[in-house]
């Protein structure tokens, strides 16, 4: 008789061992058994990397002896629960209308495809390369931005970048930085990033350091019944490099709220900004964001709130906790 088999299960930030298990077994038994420790379902559960022996993604009636297994593998899973899929398929009642932007129910893209998408988002965490500006530190939640309309109006007309800067950038990533890896992610192409990063005065920047940079290559097309084929930026794809990051310890700001419907959870749509050169001195968004940061830097998990009231939830901090 070959000996038991031990394989460790990450997901959500923890990991889950499995013992005894034998190669007469199937990737459905497997299964059976995470469900038992996480209350992920079957159905739910998305095993990435795991193959037979041939190369061919595994299926459920595959048998273990089938499989390209080492011992104490380690193996990431992806999936969700019912009773968060349930939670995140509710709209908050005084959700805030979108401009320029669609209003996506998250049921779609948590129902609609599921298996498919995540597999795209697979493909992108073997394929995509990312460089690191700045090593990630140990403890530190992650911080997601866009650029446009985010951080900089790149519609705009001006003689340099700076003038099209969003007021606060630097006091805010300064800010971000003690509690936060800052990640920046653009549905362009590299070069473009980088060279307004230049522009900007970002890359150079001696209170904090961007950790990496993501582009549109790591995105995702997803399907939704009643918008069809859109962009997306999965978080799923960072998560899959870097195993200290996960959807507890992440946001994401973007001014259009499609771009993160794969992790509708961890996304906070900030306000565009637009127009430059008639808002630059009366936008405080960058200000107010920053103080939000600070108010959820020490919480165990940034996934459980509401990021659509995060404007309530630091007023009603600071209004329980008295003036600064």
């Amino acid at each position: 008789m070959s000996a038991p088999i031990t394989l460790t299960i990450k997901w959500n930030g923890q990991e889950f061992i499995l013992k005894d298990l034998h190669d007469t077994q199937t990737v459905k038994d497997v299964k059976q058994s995470i469900t038992e420790l996480t209350g992920v379902l079957p159905m739910r559960q998305k095993l990435l990397g795991l193959k037979s022996k041939k190369g061919k993604p595994a299926e459920d009636d595959t048998a273990l002896s089938e499989l390209k297994l080492k011992p104490n593998m380690k193996i990431m899973m992806m999936g969700t629960r019912e009773e968060t899929i349930a939670t995140a398929n509710e709209k908050p009642k005084d959700a805030p209308k979108v401009i320029d932007d669609f209003d996506v129910d998250d049921e779609e893209v948590l129902t609609e495809n599921r298996e498919e998408f995540l597999k795209k988002i697979e493909r992108r965490i073997r394929e995509y390369k990312i460089e690191e500006i700045s090593a990630p530190r140990p403890g530190k939640k992650l911080l997601v931005l866009d650029i446009d309309y985010t951080l900089f109006d790149h519609r705009s007309v001006a003689e340099t970048a700076v003038e099209l800067m969003r007021p606060y950038l630097h006091e805010f990533l300064t800010s971000a930085y003690e509690h936060y890896d800052i990640v920046i992610w653009s549905a362009t192409g590299m070069k473009w990033i980088q060279a307004k990063m230049q522009e900007l005065g970002v890359s150079k920047n001696t209170n904090y350091k961007i950790t990496f940079y993501v582009d549109s290559g790591a995105m995702i097309t997803v399907h939704t019944p009643k918008y069809g084929v859109v962009e997306v930026k999965p978080l799923g794809v960072i998560w899959g490099k870097y195993e200290q990051y996960n959807s507890n310890n992440t946001i994401m700001f973007d001014d259009i709220r499609r771009n993160f419907l794969m992790n509708p959870q961890n996304g906070l749509k900030i306000r565009p900004f637009r127009q430059a050169h008639l808002n630059r001195d009366s936008d405080r968004e960058l200000i107010r964001l920053s103080r939000y940061l600070r108010d959820i830097a020490a919480l165990d998990d940034l996934s459980s709130l509401n990021h659509r009231n995060w404007e309530k939830y630091s007023l009603k901090r600071h209004h329980e906790d008295g003036p600064e």
